[in-house]
C-alpha cells in the first residue's frame, strides 16, 4: 500500500509513457564506443555547470576546469567590465596551457590584471585581448588583433556559471526551462559557507546519479547511519517520495525527511542532540529572507512532512534543496567510459557562532560517510556490469529519475550517431 499519494496513472513511469516499464540496457555504462559518442551528443552539445559566481568576487579573479568530458581546459573569469567570461586556457602562440601552477594538469584559482604565458610571456587582458607580445618584431605581420583567446558561451543563472561549447546552442535560460524556472528567487546568494569533497570515482559517471536520484536503497545501504531503533523501523517501512516530475532532459524528486529538530530526540544519535545538527543539516534554520515562503517550485506537493528537492540538471549537475535551510549541488564529470570525478559542495550561511560551526561540520562530515557508501557500491556496480553477464534491469517506480536519464542519454547518442550515418 502507497504510503503517498500516487498519480491517477497508478504510477509515476507511467505519466510519461515514452519511458516505458520493461528493463533497462546498462550497456550504456560499460561500452567505450557509446562513451566516445557521449562526449559529442551529450557533453559538446549541452549546458555544463562550472561553479558559482561566489568563486569570482571581484575584477581579475579567476579559475580554471579540467573538462576531460569535453576535452578541453577552461579559465573562468571576472572582466574589468565585471563580465563572466570563459575562455579556453590556450594560449595562441604554440599551444600552451595558458593557467596553470606547479602542476599542468590541476586546476588552479586566483587574482590577476593580466593572463601572461609562463613559456614565452605573451599577455592576454582579462577580456581575452592579446596585448603584449615578446620580441614581436621577429613576427612576419603579426596583428594582436587576430590572436586573442578563444571563448567559450558563458551564461550565468541565479549565480550559477554555465558553459556551452556548441555555438548553436539555445540560451541557458531556454535549457533550463520551466522546471528550474521554479526555483528562482531561492537565496543561494546567503550561503557562502562552502565545505567541498571531490574523488575519482571508478564507476560510469551515470552510475552516480543514479545513485543519488532514487532513496529506495536509503533504509538499507544506510542502514547503520541510524540508531538501531530507527533503522529497523526505516527499513521496515521502506522509502517512497511525495512527488516526481520530468521536465527532459531534466528532472526532479521531492522527498519527505528533514526534520529540524526530529520529533524525538532518540531517532538519532548522541552527537547529533548535542550539536543540534546531521545528515539533513543543523536543526536551527537560519535567519535570512527567503526561506519562509519558498519558490513555487519547491515542495510541489506542498507536503508538511517535506524534507528536500533534488533537481537533476541533464547531464551532469544535481542542485538538492534542504527544508532547514541550506543546500547542496553535486558533478560528475566523466574521465573515461568507467571512470569520473565527483565532486559535492554543501553550501551554508555562514555560522555566527562555534556552535553553528560545529553543527555545520557535523552535516558535512555526515554527507561524507553516507557519500562514501554510495561510492563504494557504484565500483562493486561497474565492476560486475563488465562482465557483461546481465545487461537488462528491471527498474521499479520509484526509480523513474533513473529510467529517464538512461533514455535521454540513449537517445542522444542514437540521434547523433544516425545524423552522422546520414551525413
Amino acid at each position: 500500500m502507497a504510503h503517498f499519494t500516487k498519480p491517477e496513472s497508478g504510477s509515476w513511469t507511467e505519466q510519461y509513457p515514452q519511458l516505458g516499464t520493461g528493463p533497462i540496457d546498462y550497456t550504456d555504462s560499460i561500452d567505450p564506443a557509446f562513451y566516445e559518442d557521449e562526449r559529442n551528443a551529450i557533453f559538446k552539445k549541452s549546458w555544463l555547470n562550472v561553479g558559482r559566481v561566489e568563486r569570482l568576487p571581484r575584477v581579475g579573479s579567476y579559475f580554471t576546469r579540467e573538462l576531460s568530458c569535453v576535452g578541453t581546459s577552461l579559465i573562468i573569469s571576472r572582466g574589468s567590465d565585471q563580465e563572466i567570461r570563459a575562455f579556453h586556457n590556450i594560449c595562441r602562440h604554440r599551444g600552451n596551457k595558458l593557467v596553470w601552477n606547479d602542476f599542468p594538469n590541476e586546476e588552479t584559482a586566483g587574482s590577476c590584471r593580466q593572463f601572461t604565458c609562463k613559456y614565452h610571456a605573451w599577455r592576454y587582458s582579462l577580456e581575452g585581448d592579446l596585448t603584449f607580445v615578446q620580441q614581436e618584431k621577429e613576427f612576419f605581420d603579426l596583428d594582436k588583433n587576430d590572436y586573442g583567446l578563444k571563448s567559450a558561451r558563458c551564461e550565468v543563472w541565479e549565480g550559477f556559471i554555465f558553459v556551452n561549447l556548441d555555438p548553436e546552442a539555445a540560451p541557458l535560460e531556454e535549457y533550463l526551462g520551466p522546471m528550474l524556472k521554479g526555483v528562482e528567487g531561492y537565496p543561494f546568494h546567503e550561503m557562502t559557507e562552502v565545505y567541498t569533497y571531490k574523488a575519482e570515482i571508478g564507476s560510469n559517471w551515470k552510475l552516480f546519479i543514479d545513485a543519488f536520484a532514487e532513496f529506495y536503497h536509503a533504509p538499507i545501504l544506510h542502514m547503520k547511519q541510524a540508531t538501531k531503533e530507527e533503522a529497523d523501523k526505516l527499513a521496515g517501512f521502506g522509502y517512497e517520495a511525495l512527488h516526481y516530475e520530468l521536465s527532459s532532459p531534466h528532472s526532479m524528486i521531492s522527498s519527505w525527511g528533514g526534520m529540524a529538530p526530529p520529533k524525538d530526540l532518540n531517532m538519532v544519535k548522541p552527537i547529533e542532540r548535542v550539536l543540534r545538527s546531521g545528515l539533513f543539516g543543523p536543526w536551527d534554520r537560519p535567519d535570512i529572507e527567503g526561506l519562509d515562503e519558498l519558490p513555487a517550485g519547491l515542495n510541489p506537493a506542498q507536503h508538511k512532512a517535506w524534507g528536500v528537492d533534488e533537481f537533476e540538471i541533464f547531464p551532469n549537475f544535481s542542485l538538492l534543496f534542504w527544508a532547514p535551510g541550506w543546500y547542496i549541488t553535486y558533478h560528475y564529470w566523466p574521465t573515461a567510459v568507467n571512470k569520473h570525478i565527483f565532486e559535492a559542495n554543501l553550501y551554508f550561511v555562514p555560522p555566527k557562532n562555534a556552535r553553528d560551526r560545529m553543527a555545520q561540520e557535523l552535516a558535512a562530515v555526515t554527507f561524507k560517510e553516507y557519500a562514501l557508501q554510495d561510492a563504494n557500491t557504484l565500483e562493486a556496480t561497474q565492476t560486475m556490469l563488465e562482465t557483461r553477464t546481465v545487461s537488462e534491469f528491471p527498474l521499479n517506480d520509484q526509480e523513474i529519475l533513473l529510467r529517464h536519464l538512461h533514455v535521454i542519454a540513449q537517445n542522444k547518442v542514437k540521434e547523433y550517431r544516425d545524423a552522422a550515418a546520414a551525413s
